[in-house]
C-alpha cells in the first residue's frame, strides 16, 4: 500500500496521547494504595493537557487525509452512523469520547472535584479514580478500533492478524510511558524509575510483538495468484506489461513504489530507533538523566514514524499482482 503521512501522524500521535494518559492514571492508581508518593493536582492537570495535545494533534493530522478537509466539520457526523459494521465509524466515536473524558479528568483535578464518592476512609473511591478508570476503558477501546480498521481487512494478509492490535497497543503504550518518564524527570523526579521501568518493559514487549509480526509476514503464503487476478486458469501465465501507457489511481495508491532493499533498510531503522536506542537511553536515564529521557522519547517517536510507514508499505494489495509490471 501507499503510506499516507496524514494517517501515519494520526496513529502515532494519538498513540502517544493514549499511552501518556495510561501512564498518568497508572501512577494515580498506585498512589491510591500507597505504592507511590501522592502527587499534587497540577501533576495530573499538566499531564492531561499534554495527552490532549497529542490527541488533538493526531485528529488535526487526520483532516489532511480527506479530499476536502472542510468537510470534516460539516460531515464528520455521517462517518459515525455506520458503527454497527465499520471500525472506522467506531474510531470516530471513540476518539472524541476519549478526548472528552481526558478533558473531564483534567478539569476534575484542576477544580479539586476529587471527593470520596463511596464514603469510605481510604482513597480508592475518589471521583477522579473512577473517571480515570472509565477513560482507561475508552483509551483501550480507541486502540482496538484504530488497529481493527486494518486488522479487519482480510485480503491484506499482512494486516489481518491479532498482532496488529497488540502492536498498536504496545507501541502506543511504550511511547506514552517513555514520554511520562521524561515528564517526571522535570516535575516529579521520584517517579522517574517507575515510569522508565514500565517504559522499558512495554518497549520490550512491543519488540516481541512487532518481531513476531515481521516473522509472520515474511512467511505468508498469499491466497491470490496471477491466475486469480486476471481470471485465467492456465498454469503458465506471464505478464509483460500493465496494459496502459502510464500510471493510474491503482498504481499510485495501492503500491509504495519502493525497492525491496529500501523496505529492508526502513525495517532495520525502525527496529533500532523504536526499541534498541530507547531501551539504552531509558536505562541510562533512570538515575535522573533528563536529557537522556527526552532523547529516548524523541528517538522512539521518530522511529514510530518509520515503523508506521513500513506497516502500511508492507501490505501487499492483491491488485498489485495484476499491475506487477509497471
Amino acid at each position: 500500500m501507499h503510506p499516507a503521512f496524514s494517517v501515519i501522524f494520526l496513529t502515532t500521535l494519538i498513540g502517544v496521547g493514549q499511552g501518556f494518559f495510561l501512564a498518568l492514571f497508572t501512577e494515580q492508581s498506585y498512589s491510591a494504595v500507597n505504592l507511590l508518593p501522592a502527587q499534587e493536582s497540577g501533576f495530573y492537570v499538566t499531564g492531561s493537557l499534554i495527552a490532549l495535545a497529542f490527541l488533538v494533534g493526531g485528529l488535526f493530522a487526520a483532516v489532511f487525509h480527506l479530499g476536502k478537509p472542510s468537510y470534516f466539520i460539516t460531515r464528520a457526523w455521517r462517518g459515525m452512523t455506520q458503527w454497527r459494521t465499520s471500525w472506522l465509524s467506531r474510531e470516530l466515536i471513540a476518539m472524541p469520547l476519549t478526548m472528552g473524558l481526558v478533558f473531564l479528568y483534567m478539569a476534575f483535578h484542576y477544580f479539586g472535584w476529587d471527593a470520596d464518592i463511596f464514603g469510605s476512609p481510604d482513597t480508592t473511591g475518589q471521583l477522579t479514580l473512577v473517571l480515570g478508570g472509565i477513560t482507561t476503558v475508552t483509551v483501550f477501546g480507541l486502540f482496538i478500533c484504530t488497529a481493527m480498521i486494518y486488522a479487519s481487512v482480510k485480503f491484506l494478509q499482512e494486516w489481518a492478524c491479532v498482532l496488529t492490535v497488540s502492536n498498536y497497543i504496545l507501541l502506543g503504550g511504550a511511547s506514552g510511558f517513555t514520554l511520562a518518564a521524561a515528564y517526571a524527570a522535570y516535575v516529579a523526579p521520584e517517579l522517574v524509575g517507575f515510569y522508565a521501568g514500565w517504559a522499558m518493559i512495554i518497549t520490550a514487549l512491543g519488540l516481541v510483538s512487532r518481531g513476531a509480526s515481521l516473522f509472520r509476514n515474511s512467511r505468508i503464503k498469499y491466497k491470490s495468484t496471477i491466475q486469480t487476478a486476471i481470471g485465467i486458469r492456465h498454469n503458465k501465465v506471464r505478464q509483460e506489461a500493465m496494459g496502459m501507457m502510464g500510471g493510474s489511481f491503482n498504481t499510485r495508491e495501492y503500491f509504495h513504489g519502493k525497492t525491496a532493499s529500501f523496505l529492508k533498510s526502513i525495517k532495520w531503522i525502525f527496529l533500532v530507533l523504536v526499541f534498541a536506542l530507547p531501551l539504552l537511553l531509558l536505562w541510562g536515564g533512570m538515575d535522573g538523566g533528563k536529557g537522556m529521557l527526552v532523547m529516548a522519547f524523541i528517538i522512539q517517536y521518530v522511529g514510530l514514524l518509520f515503523e508506521r510507514w513500513f506497516f502500511f508499505a508492507q501490505a501487499n494489495h492483491p491488485q498489485n499482482i495484476y499491475y506487477q509490471t509497471v
